[in-house]
C-alpha cells in the first residue's frame, strides 16, 4: 500500500456571491518507508513545495508523514499524486520536479468525470522503456498522446514550441524499437542550414561540421543508451546521423527515421525526405513552425506537409502548445510571453487593416 490516510478534519469556509460553498479538507498520509518518503518529498521538501504552488494547498512533512490541507478536490489530487510518486520511488526511480508535474497532470486527467478520447488511458500516461532507462513516463497529456501516436502510426508529425519533449521522446522511442528488434537501425537527421550559416564555412570533416547541429540528438541518445553502445552503433551503421541533404536518392528500410528541426526544411527537401520511407520503417518529423530560419517569404516544408497529409491514412499529427513545455517553469513563462506578443502583433495588424 502506498500510504495510509490519517484522521482528517473538514470544515467549510464562506464564499461570496453565487459561488458554492467549498469544503476544506485536512488529511495525513503515512508512507511505509522513510527513505522512499524522503525521495518523494524532495530535498528540503521542494517537491512538496511544487505541489503546494500548483494546487494552492498546504503540505507539511514530518518524517514519513505528510499533512495536506486545502480544497477537497485539490487535496485528493495531491494525495493521488503523492501515492503515485511513492510507488515510483519504491520501484527505484528518482523523483524530479518533472516527475511531480507529470504525476499532477496524470491524476488531474484521471480525476475527470467525463474524459474525452484524448485523455489519459485508465492505466495512466504512456511510457518508454529501454535497457538504460526501464521506465520513462510522459509528463503531460500531450506527451502521452504523442507516444501513443508513435506506437500507432508509421509517419508522425509533431509541432510545438521548444521544451515540450518532442525530440527527446522520439529518440527514446527509436531506441526502444531498435532494442525490441522492430527496426534494424536508427537514422537521425536535421537540416544543416540555419540562421544563414552553411556547412562549407565550418572547419573539419563532415562529421565535425554536422555535430554542432545534431548535438541535441546526441544528448538524447546518451540519455537512453550507454555511451559505448552509442559509439558502437555509430561505427557499425546501426545508428546513423546525417544532414537532411544526404538523404537524397536513398530508400530507408527497416529503420526508425527522425527528422528534427523540420521547420527549416524547404518544401522540396520535405517531399524528398518523406519519400525515403521504405518497408518496415517508421518516420518521425518534429519542428516548431514559429522558429523557422528559412529566408523570408520561403514556406516551411513542415507546415505544407502537415496541411497536405493531415487526412492521409497511416499519418499521425500531434500539436504541442505553450502549456505543454516540460522544462524549467521559467521556460514555460518565456514561451507564453513570446506567444502572447505574437498574438498581440497579429491582432494589431488586423485592426489597422
Amino acid at each position: 500500500m502506498n500510504g495510509r490516510i490519517g484522521a482528517g478534519q473538514r470544515r467549510e469556509f464562506e464564499t461570496s456571491g453565487d459561488n458554492p460553498v467549498e469544503e476544506e479538507t485536512e488529511i495525513t498520509l503515512t508512507f511505509g518507508d522513510n527513505r522512499h518518503a524522503s525521495t518523494v518529498f524532495g530535498q528540503y521538501d521542494h517537491n512538496l513545495a511544487k505541489i503546494e504552488r500548483r494546487l494552492s494547498i498546504v503540505a507539511a512533512a514530518n518524517g514519513n508523514h505528510v499533512t495536506l490541507k486545502g480544497a477537497a478536490s485539490s487535496v485528493d489530487q495531491a494525495r493521488r499524486a503523492l501515492e503515485r510518486l511513492y510507488a515510483r520511488a519504491a520501484a527505484g526511480h528518482a523523483i524530479s520536479l518533472g516527475e511531480v508535474d507529470g504525476a499532477l497532470e496524470e491524476t488531474l486527467l484521471q480525476g475527470s468525470l467525463f474524459p474525452d478520447d484524448t485523455s489519459a488511458e485508465p492505466h495512466g500516461f504512456e511510457e518508454i522503456r529501454t535497457r538504460k532507462r526501464p521506465s520513462v513516463r510522459a509528463r503531460n497529456n500531450a506527451q502521452s498522446i504523442y507516444l501513443r501516436a508513435l506506437k500507432k502510426f508509421e509517419l508522425v508529425f509533431a509541432e510545438g514550441p521548444a521544451g515540450t519533449g518532442k525530440t527527446w521522446l522520439a529518440v527514446g522511442h527509436a531506441v526502444s524499437l531498435l532494442e525490441q528488434g522492430v527496426v534494424e537501425r536508427i537514422v537521425l537527421s536535421r537540416p544543416a542550414v540555419e540562421a544563414g550559416e552553411r556547412l562549407g564555412f565550418l572547419p573539419g570533416d563532415m562529421r565535425e561540421k554536422v555535430d554542432p547541429y545534431l548535438r541535441p540528438i546526441y544528448d538524447a541518445l546518451h540519455d537512453f543508451m550507454d555511451a559505448r553502445m552509442v559509439e558502437r552503433g555509430m561505427q557499425t551503421g546501426m545508428i546513423e546521423v546525417a544532414p537532411l541533404a544526404f538523404m537524397r536518392g536513398r530508400t530507408l528500410s527497416n529503420a526508425c527515421v527522425l527528422l528534427d528541426e523540420a521547420q527549416n526544411a524547404t518544401t522540396m527537401q520535405m517531399k524528398m525526405f518523406l519519400t525515403r520511407l521504405g518497408e518496415g520503417s517508421r518516420m518521425i518529423v518534429n519542428g516548431d513552425p514559429s522558429q523557422t530560419d528559412l529566408p523570408s517569404g520561403q514556406r516551411s516544408g513542415l507546415s505544407q506537409a502537415v496541411q497536405l497529409l493531415r487526412q492521409v491514412e497511416g499519418v499521425g499529427h500531434v500539436k504541442f502548445l505553450e502549456g505543454d513545455v516540460v522544462r524549467h517553469d521559467l521556460v514555460r513563462r518565456i514561451v507564453d510571453a513570446y506567444s502572447k506578443a505574437d498574438r498581440d502583433q497579429i491582432a494589431g495588424s488586423s485592426e489597422r487593416k
